[in-house]
Parts: C-alpha cells; structure tokens; sequence
C-alpha cells in the first residue's frame, strides 16, 4: 500500500514545472532565495554599535537604516507581485538580486550614512523579489493547503539555517575585522542567488496563466484582495507577527550589547539560539498539519505569544522599578525566557497564516504574497521607527512593542472568517 504522504493527492497538485511530483530540492532553492531577506536583516545587528562609532553618528541614526530597509521592502514588493503574475517568476527574481549585490557592494565602502542608508534602499528594493516571488512558487506548484503549509514550514527551515549563522558570522567580523566586510559578503550572495536562478529554478508560472499588467488593473488588484475578509484578516496576523519581531530585531542589539553588556558574538549566539527556537516550532507544525486543523495551530501559536509578551512586560517593568539589586543579574535570564516563549511560536503563526491568505487567489498568488509581504514590512518599519525613539535604558519598550503585536494578532484572530476554520 501507498502511503498517504507520498501520494499526489496528500502533496497537493504539482504545478506544469514538476508535472511528477514536486522534488525536494525545490524548498532547499527557494528557501535559500528568501534567505536574502532575513540575512540582510540579522547579519548586521551585532555591527550597529560599531556602525555608530565608525560614522559619528546616533544610535537612533544607525536604527533608522533598519527601518530604511523594511520600507524599501514593503515598496519593492507592491511592484514585483504583480510583476511575476505578468512575466512569470524568474525574471523578477534575476533582476532584483542583481540590484540587491550591487547596491551591497555600495554599502560596503559608503563613507557616511547618508550614502549607506540610500545604497540600503536601493539594496531592499532588489531584495524585495526574493520575498515575494518564492512564496507564489509555492502556490503555483502546491494547491492543497495543508500540502502547502508543510511545504511553507520546509521553506522556513532552510532561510532559517541562513540567518542563524549569519548573526554569528557577523558577529565574528564586528569582533575581529571591520564591519564592511558583512555587505561584501552580502554582494557576493546576491551573486550566487542570480547563479542558481539562472541555472536550476525552473519557470514555475506558464506563459498562459499570466495575469495582464496595468495601473488600473493593478490598483483593481489590490482592493479586492484588500475588500477578501479572509485574506486581510491573515495577511494582518502575519503583518502584526512581523511588527512582533522586528520589535525585537531593532531593539536587541542595544539592549543585550549595551544595557545587559553582551559582546557582539555573544549576542550574535543568543541571536542563533532565538532562530533555533523558531525553526523548531516551523518544523513541529510542518508535522502537525494534517493531523491538527491549521485554524487550532495558528489560534494556540498566537495565544502563547501573546502570553510570552505579557511575561516579558511584567519582567522588564520589575527590573526597571522594583527588583533589588542582588536579584538584577537575573533579568537578563527572565528577558531571554519571555523572549522565547513568545517568538517561538511565529514558527507556526507564519507558515498557517501565509498559506490560508493566498489559499483562495491561485491566479493571483505574485499579488497576493506581495500585499501581505508590504503589510509585513510596512508594520516591520513602523516597529523599528517607534522603538528607535527609546534610550536602551531597560528591555521595556522592546517589550512594550512586541506586546502590542502579539495582541494586535490576537484580535485579528478573534475576527478570523469561520469559513476558514473548516477549509
């Protein structure tokens, strides 16, 4: 007898590309591709201190440039979704990393951070690609929903490898060399992805399922997937997840180097340990799908955030005002657990989310993934301005922020269709 998992119906139906079944190797590629993103986030945190020093600048200046590549992100990818839909998947993702190298390499020697913070820009742009158009790979080739969460949690897994070790290989050139060298690094993975989409991704969109492209059509587009309850309430857990996260992305690096004294690679560690955490929890739902309804996942993966957050509030409100001195040691431990009790779960909350947005828009999967990525990094941006704007005197607003995203998810849950809850 066959076994279920193996059968084309529990895979979901292939797209034209892999007419025999889709091949494991597909989410070892497309998770490397999304893997720009994240690693252009996290390789660079433990150099924020150094960055401050190196270009006379403010804490908040060096901040801001996190924020700078969250907006590039969320305008880049309005425009390359709608794009893949017209010209099929691999030209936008050619083009972007293309961009994303070279404007890595500008970084690399910028003498100021005005000019770093536009290359910055102008890098996020390209990189937009590798988050919008890997996912709509996966809706081209994968239907079935369940089928598409495993595949969306195997996706996870590889960019997630990615970004573990980035931190602490950033970590280890903030300690021994100069920070420079993690955007010459970054150059020459952009070069690499253009390699492997040149010469391995195939073309996943036929020619006849490609959508029309103009300003109308395009902003016609959006609304409607905007007016879907379902898939503005999904796109928006995912969206406020991000706002969790980059709460933390943008303010750790302050608060554990500067305010608990972390080295750069010890923080680089802690940064690795968080991604390990957050892998784990993708892989686990990769093995509950199917068995557990995605709606009871996604519902208790937002639950413990939410009372991750909470946790990590009252930790840091009692190491700003009422612990005693011989018990302040202790808080960093206290800060690390909440952290994660709450992120962890994201893990779960993205993949299950992700998928039922698009579920209902196959013909418009490039559309769909790049809206509810600019919701992502729109919200991403927002987070790291309103914490930007906080001395690192205590782990408070990192934690005040990252708990209003776990409860901004909470509610949208709450709001969730019931149809979906039985898809």
């Amino acid at each position: 007898m066959t076994s279920s998992s193996s059968s084309p119906t529990a895979q979901g139906t292939p797209g034209p590309a892999f007419a025999q079944g889709v091949p494991g190797w597909l989410s070892l590629l497309l998770g490397f591709l999304t893997a720009v993103g994240p690693i252009s986030t996290d390789i660079y945190l433990p150099a924020f201190p150094a960055m401050e020093q190196s270009f006379h600048t403010s804490a908040g200046n060096v901040q801001f440039t996190l924020a700078i590549w969250f907006v590039g992100l969320a305008i880049g990818q309005l425009s390359v979704g709608p794009l893949a839909d017209r010209y099929g998947r691999r030209m936008p993702l050619l083009v972007g990393n293309v961009l994303y190298a070279v404007a890595s390499a500008v970084c690399a020697f910028a003498p100021d951070i005005t000019l770093f913070s536009a290359a910055r820009f102008v890098a996020s742009i390209g990189a937009s690609a590798s988050l919008v158009v890997p996912t709509a790979c996966v809706r081209d080739v994968v239907s079935d929903r369940a089928a598409g969460a495993r595949m969306m949690s195997r996706l996870i897994m590889v960019m997630g490898v990615v970004p573990i070790l980035a931190p602490m290989l950033g970590g280890l050139v903030v300690e021994f060399v100069s920070w420079r060298i993690i955007f010459w690094a970054s150059a020459v993975y952009g070069l690499v992805c253009v390699g492997l989409v040149l010469w391995v991704l195939p073309e996943t969109l036929p020619y006849q399922k490609r959508q029309s492209l103009s300003s109308m059509t395009l902003l016609t587009r959006y609304v409607g997937l905007l007016g879907d309850r379902g898939y503005s309430i999904y796109a928006l857990i995912t969206a406020f997840s991000t706002f969790m996260t980059f709460s933390y992305l943008t303010a750790a690096p302050f608060v554990f180097v500067q305010l608990f004294h972390f080295s750069p690679l010890h923080f680089s560690m802690l940064f690795g340990v968080m991604s390990v955490f957050m892998i784990g929890a993708s892989q686990v739902n990769g093995l509950l799908v199917g068995r557990v309804d995605p709606a009871r996942l996604l519902h208790g993966a937002v639950a413990l955030s939410v009372l991750g957050t909470v946790l990590m509030v009252g930790v840091s409100v009692w190491g700003c005002w009422y612990a005693p001195v011989a018990y302040r040691p202790y808080e960093v431990w206290l800060v690390i657990g909440t952290m994660v009790i709450a992120l962890a779960p994201t893990g779960i909350i993205f993949p299950n989310a992700m998928m039922m947005a698009l579920a209902d828009h196959p013909a418009q999967a490039g559309a769909a993934s790049a809206l509810a990525g600019t919701l992502q990094y729109v919200l991403g941006a927002l987070a790291g301005v309103l914490v930007g704007q906080f001395a690192a005197t205590s782990s408070l607003p990192m934690a005040g922020c990252m708990g209003f995203g776990a409860l901004m998810m909470l509610c949208m849950h709450t709001f969730r269709p019931a149809l979906h809850d039985v898809a």
